[in-house]
């Protein structure tokens, strides 16, 4: 098993590290086994930080209709590796929540089960998957 879940303040938490916020199949799986709120640690580098990081975090949580955070270190330019920062948490529409710049920050907001089931009756994409043409299936 490649990803962690566990129950916190009513809350079904999927964990998994940052390079797997490439593969939405991963997060799916999170979704299918329960999770309603995914986490990715990890440190995107100056690179493909600004392209990529909050980009793949607002479409895992619009994908899954969950909510996404992506929580990365504080960039440090003395460092051997220069994170890109910009920890950041995304509600199931897509919208950021809240989100760090390059400087070290503490994140705090509401995120509410309502939230979740107001998306998925809103628009329920996941009771109308075609299970007749593909289906996701864990190793």
């Amino acid at each position: 098993k490649q990803w962690y879940q566990r129950r916190v303040r009513g809350f079904t938490v999927g964990v998994a590290i940052c390079y797997d916020i490439r593969f939405p199949e991963l997060a799916q799986l999170m979704r299918l086994k329960g999770a309603d709120f995914l986490v990715y640690p990890g440190a995107f580098n100056m690179t493909t930080g600004p392209v990529y990081f909050e980009l793949l975090t607002r479409a895992r949580a619009v994908d899954n209709q969950v909510y996404c955070a992506s929580i990365a270190p504080a960039t440090d330019r003395e460092a051997g590796y220069v994170s890109w920062g910009h920890s950041v948490v995304v509600a199931p529409t897509g919208q950021v929540v809240d989100s760090a710049g390059h400087e070290e920050k503490t994140i705090y907001c509401d995120v509410k089960k309502e939230d979740i089931q107001a998306v998925r009756e809103g628009i329920p994409t996941w009771k109308q998957k075609r299970d007749d043409v593909y289906k996701l299936t864990e190793a």
